[in-house]
């Protein structure tokens, strides 16, 4: 598979924002049928994209988007962040997104401990977090174990409203994978 990753340019953000969401809005409805509440709110990702060290990446092929990734690189600790990874809507199942991934590793060699997380619910993700790309999940964020970076912020105007979805409680596993 011919992917090549290119950092996102101004004028293809939104168009990146828009295709990220539906990706993300899509599992989320494959999981637990039609919802109306946008699943990854525009702000969540633009907090990533404002993070020291953030980089935006397009997934090409054939000269079209088929997905991208938001990472955090720390060039100081080589402990970096794969905050979002997705794949386009109608493209999923043939590898794009290990193609994608593969390429983030293949950029950044001087990574020491790669780190990401997926909502419980994400079973594909997961699958595709420990089977596919080699990460190991090594805590599971919930309301008895909540993450420590996340600010305890239950009513913000910006979160998802899931609280009439049922079996969406709020967990989440942080996945890390060791580079060699």
């Amino acid at each position: 598979m011919g992917i090549q990753l290119q950092i996102v340019q101004d004028a293809d953000m939104a168009q990146f924002k828009h295709d990220m969401q539906e990706a993300f809005q899509k599992g989320a409805e494959a999981e637990f049928g039609n919802i109306t509440e946008q699943i990854l709110p525009e702000s969540h990702i633009n907090a990533s994209l404002i993070k020291s060290g953030s980089v935006a990446y397009a997934a090409i092929e054939d000269g079209r988007i088929v997905g991208g990734a938001i990472v955090q690189i720390d060039s100081q600790t080589h402990r970096n962040h794969l905050d979002f990874l997705y794949v386009k809507c109608g493209v999923q199942s043939r590898g794009v997104g290990q193609a994608i991934w593969n390429a983030i590793e293949q950029l950044h060699p001087e990574t020491m401990i790669w780190e990401t997380g997926t909502p419980y619910f994400e079973k594909r993700n997961i699958h595709f977090y420990v089977n596919k790309c080699g990460f190991h999940i090594v805590e599971y964020y919930n309301d008895k174990h909540p993450d420590p970076n996340m600010p305890d912020v239950p009513n913000t105007s910006d979160m998802p409203d899931t609280d009439d979805i049922p079996g969406f409680e709020q967990g989440f596993f942080r996945f890390e994978k060791r580079m060699k």
